[in-house]
C-alpha cells in the first residue's frame, strides 16, 4: 500500500463499516484487474542489500524515478518513500527492506497488466542501472540474514518490527525478507463477493505451488518450496490464514467486518506522527476505549488504515487481494492475473471452480494450506494431488479467459499470459524445484547465479 489513507470523516456507527465495503460493488461491465509486485533490490556489484541512504541508495532511486515518471512523490519526515500518478492511479512503494513494489493502476485486461509491468521496469532499470542497482524476482532473498537488510524509514514499520516478534515466529522474516506478486479483481454484489473470497481461499494453495519459488534461506536450501508461504503460518495468525468462517452461513460485509474490528491495530496516523497502538482491538477504539487514544473515535482513513494491515490468504478491501504466491520473475508475473480473472471474471468457470471446492471441509482446507509450502503440487486433499487441481484450475482459467475474449493488436486473447504455468504444469514441477535442481546442478551448490537468471 503505496500512502496512509487520509480521510478524516469521523465513524459513527458500525454501519457504515459495513457501508465502506458495499461501495466498492461494480458493474461487471466496470470490473478492473489490479496486478501488485514486490522485487528486492541488491547491489550489481557484491550482491548486497542496497541501503536507503546515500547517493546510490534506495531514495536516490526514488528520486529519479521522480523525475522520470512526473508522479507525486509520497513523502515522510523529509524522506521520499514512493510515488503516486494522480491521473493513472498506479503507485510505487517501499516495503520494510526496500522491496521495491508496484502496485499497478486499475487495468481492464491482463494485456494491459503486461504493457504497465514491461514499461515500469524499463523506467526502473533507465534509473536504477546507473546507480549500481538491479532487482531480484524471487519470494525470498536467497542469501541474506535478516541483520543485513536496511530499514526503510517509514513510522508504521518501526511500529510492525517492534510488535511481530510478540505474535509470531517469522513476522520479521515476513516484512524485511519476502517479495510477493499479487492481483486485485472486483465484485458486482455481497453474494458476488462472498463466492468469489470462498473459491479463492480455498484455490490459494493451486497459485501458491504454480508460482513457489523461494527454496533458499541464506544460501542454503531451507527444506521449502515456497517458504514465504511458510513464513506466513507463523507471523500473526490474528491477522493471517485461511478464515475458516468465510464459508458459514451468514458471511457476507458485516462479518467480515466483525472480524477487522477483533483483528489487533498496530498504528494511528495523525498528521505525520504514527501512535503506536499495537495489540489494541478496532472494536475498542471504535468505542472509546483505546488507552492511547482515551476517548477518540476513528475516522474513516483509520479504518482503510487498518484493513490494510490485516493478511489473510484472500483480503477484502473495495476489492478482493489474492495474497498466496511468492514474487517471481518478470515473465510470470501477468500470469497470476490471468489465472485468477480466468477464473473469477466467467460465470461458467466460477461455477466450476466452486464446484471443485465445495465439499472441501474448513479441516481439509486448512491441511492443505498447511502442506504446501513444503510439498508443493504434492500436496493432497480428499484423495487428490494438489497437481491435478492446479492443472483442474488452468483449464478451467484458459476458457474464462477465451470466453471474455479480451484481444490484444495481434489478435490474441488473455490465454497468452497463461503460458508459463502451462509450461510449469507440462513440466509437473513447481519452480522451487527446478531452481533446487540447478543449485546441485549447474549452480555448484550456489545460490549466487540467481543473480543473474532471475534478475528483472
Amino acid at each position: 500500500m503505496a500512502r496512509d489513507q487520509i480521510d478524516m470523516t469521523p465513524l459513527q456507527s458500525r454501519d457504515e463499516l459495513v457501508a465502506w465495503f458495499e461501495a466498492g460493488c461494480k458493474d461487471p461491465s466496470e470490473f478492473r484487474m489490479g496486478t501488485e509486485h514486490e522485487k528486492t533490490p541488491f547491489t550489481l556489484e557484491g550482491h548486497r542489500p542496497v541501503p536507503y541512504e546515500g547517493a546510490r541508495g534506495i531514495g536516490a532511486l526514488l528520486e529519479g524515478m521522480k523525475l522520470l515518471l512526473g508522479w507525486e512523490p509520497i513523502m515522510e519526515r523529509g524522506n521520499i518513500i514512493g510515488l503516486y500518478d494522480v491521473t493513472g492511479g498506479g503507485a510505487i512503494s517501499l516495503e520494510p527492506g526496500g522491496q521495491f513494489e508496484l502496485s499497478g493502476a486499475p487495468v481492464e485486461n491482463v494485456h494491459q497488466t503486461q504493457s504497465e509491468l514491461m514499461a515500469h521496469l524499463a523506467q526502473v532499470r533507465e534509473i536504477a542501472t546507473p546507480l549500481g542497482i538491479g532487482f531480484l524476482g524471487l519470494g525470498m532473498t536467497p542469501s541474506w540474514s535478516r541483520a543485513d537488510i536496511p530499514v526503510m524509514p517509514k513510522g508504521r514499520y518501526k511500529i510492525m518490527t517492534n510488535y511481530m516478534p510478540k505474535v509470531g515466529q517469522y513476522g520479521l522474516d515476513m516484512m524485511y525478507r519476502t517479495c510477493t506478486v499479487q492481483t486485485n479483481l472486483d465484485f458486482s454484489s455481497e453474494a458476488d463477493m462472498v463466492k468469489k473470497l470462498r473459491v479463492s481461499l480455498a484455490l490459494q494453495p493451486a497459485a501458491t505451488a504454480l508460482f513457489a519459488n523461494s527454496p533458499f534461506t541464506e544460501g542454503k536450501p531451507n527444506g521449502f518450496l515456497s517458504f514465504r508461504s511458510e513464513i506466513w503460518r507463523d507471523t500473526d495468525n490474528a491477522r493471517a490464514g485461511m478464515m475458516p468462517w468465510a464459508f458459514e452461513d451468514g458471511m457476507g460485509f458485516e462479518r467480515y467486518v466483525d472480524y477487522a474490528l477483533d483483528v489487533p491495530m498496530y498504528f494511528v496516523k495523525r498528521d505525520e506522527d504514527y501512535i503506536d497502538v499495537s495489540g489494541s482491538s478496532f472494536r475498542a477504539f471504535f468505542d472509546g476505549r483505546n488507552n492511547n487514544l482515551p476517548g477518540e473515535r476513528p475516522t474513516l482513513s483509520d479504518w482503510a488504515n487498518h484493513l490494510s494491515t490485516i493478511f489473510p490468504e484472500v483480503r477484502l478491501k473495495r476489492y478482493l487481494e489474492m495474497r498466496g504466491s511468492d514474487g517471481g520473475p518478470w515473465g510470470r508475473l501477468p500470469a497470476l492475473s490471468a489465472f485468477w480473472a480466468g477464473l473469477l471474471y466467467d460465470d461458467v468457470s466460477l461455477d466450476a471452480a466452486w464446484d471443485l471446492v465445495k465439499h472441501w471441509t474448513a479441516h481439509e482446507r486448512q491441511a492443505l494450506r498447511d502442506d504446501v509450502p513444503r510439498f508443493g503440487f504434492k500436496s493432497r486433499i480428499k484423495d487428490r494431488y494438489l497437481f491435478e487441481i492446479a492443472k483442474e484450475c488452468l483449464v478451467l482459467a484458459h476458457a474464462g479467459l477465451r470466453r471474455r475474449g479480451r484481444i490484444d493488436q495481434l489478435g490474441r486473447d488473455e490465454t497468452r499470459h497463461l503460458e508459463p504455468l502451462d509450461r510449469i504444469i507440462d513440466s509437473g514441477r513447481t519452480p522451487a524445484e527446478e531452481m533446487l535442481d540447478k543449485f546441485n546442478g549447474p549452480w555448484n551448490r550456489s545460490v549466487e547465479p540467481a543473480y543473474a537468471e532471475y534478475a528483472f
